[in-house]
């Protein structure tokens, strides 16, 4: 499909389109729309900035135009996430189809979420501890909830959601249709997927690596004296906005410190801070008030600004997989960006790993490369180890 008119969307979702200059679906739109416009379970997997949300997005807003007593239902990680979700749900609603909305996550007030939810809204997002946290207030009920979309759901899992996912798809309407994204798809991703999605159509962006092409990706290997000091000199080279990755919220707060002494005017984002605060630092690196922002992984999904120009690794993250949606951060919607990680001698196998995931095809030549024909096999067991910390600091 060239463009959205010839999937045949309802002419109220068009205007919307049109309105927001979306004439020609990304991909990832042109592979799913047609199939959950059909009623199919979906198992997606694309890499972030790609256009997924309105991939879901879009079939959600046309399954509710036709289906009137329908309801529907998107989980996100974050907080920060769901909020983005709805935002951009809320751009191609149609005004003149009256269909109510709901955010339910955490760190905002109960009170607000029971008046969303007093109106009996169609659609809602959420995080998966906030929902929970309603249905067992009997504040919210979703056996009529027939249209639901799992977004990120590596990252749910990775969060240890497994179990409120569960919950809640067990309770939603028996003949509901699901879509179900992630950035990667793990064991555990394709067993909920066999449990809980009916022949569901496999929906994939093809491409050798999962990290999308107009990000340059760039590696320096430092020591943890020069560690630091590499992070200045970088930032004095990259001018334009950027997020720079730490592990922990402490570390964030520390960094963003130490940066604004040296005139760098930094701020932190990080799970410990009030949502309103949360928001107002957002909102002001989107106005471009100052041009770093230190981060933990809280900020790797759902921050779509558009013209973050750079993301630093300063910290390695824990799962390869978060590599993906930090850098993921920048060339938003097309645009160009650049990735650094700062690796030390300590991050050798937590890099290894990354890079594995990234770039499969590259891993697999140098598995090809490898001497093949007999070999002599270790004598005893300390060598085989020695011998296989070698290959991995190599890889």
């Amino acid at each position: 499909m060239n463009t959205f008119e010839a999937i045949g969307l309802p002419k109220s979702i068009l205007a919307k389109l049109s309105n927001k200059q979306f004439l020609t679906p990304t991909p990832i739109q042109a592979e799913a729309i047609p199939h959950a416009l059909a009623g199919k379970d979906i198992l997606g997997s694309a890499q972030t900035g790609t256009g997924k949300t309105l991939a879901f997005g879009i079939p959600l807003i046309t399954h509710l135009v036709e289906s009137r007593q329908s309801r529907a239902l998107v989980m996100t990680p974050t907080r920060e996430l769901a909020a983005q979700v709805l935002k951009e749900i809320h751009s191609i609603l149609p005004k003149e189809e009256r269909i109510s909305t709901a955010l339910l996550i955490g760190g905002e007030a109960m009170p607000k979420q029971f008046r969303q939810l007093d109106k009996s809204p169609r659609i809602i997002v959420g995080t998966p501890g906030r929902i929970n946290d309603h249905l067992g207030r009997r504040s919210l009920n979703l056996k009529h909830t027939d249209f639901l979309v799992l977004d990120e759901t590596d990252r749910m899992l990775d969060m240890g959601f497994l179990e409120q996912i569960e919950d809640i798809l067990k309770i939603t309407a028996k003949n509901r249709q699901t879509l179900l994204f992630s950035a990667t798809l793990p064991k555990n991703i394709v067993r909920i997927s066999e449990n809980y999605l009916n022949s569901p159509v496999r929906v994939a962006i093809k491409g050798e690596k999962i990290t999308a092409s107009n990000i340059s990706e760039k590696v320096m290997h430092v020591t943890d004296g020069e560690k630091y000091s590499k992070l200045v000199d970088q930032l004095d080279v990259d001018t334009g906005t950027t997020i720079i990755f730490v592990k922990t919220k402490r570390s964030a707060d520390k960094m963003a410190e130490r940066l604004s002494k040296t005139g760098r005017v930094a701020n932190a984002l990080h799970g410990d801070l009030r949502q309103s605060k949360r928001d107002r630092l957002v909102e002001q690196f989107r106005k471009k008030k100052y041009r770093i922002l230190v981060a933990t992984d809280v900020a790797s999904r759902g921050l779509d600004i558009k013209h973050i120009e750079h993301v630093i690794n300063y910290d390695l993250p824990q799962v390869p997989e978060d590599y993906v949606h930090r850098i993921g951060r920048t060339a938003r919607a097309g645009a160009e960006g650049s990735a650094l990680s700062l690796v030390t001698p300590a991050d050798k196998r937590k890099w290894a790993a990354i890079s594995r995931l990234v770039n499969p095809q590259a891993e697999k030549t140098r598995e090809d490369a490898k001497p093949q024909g007999n070999r002599r096999r270790p004598r005893n067991r300390r060598a085989r180890n020695r011998n296989g910390s070698q290959f991995l600091l190599a890889a």
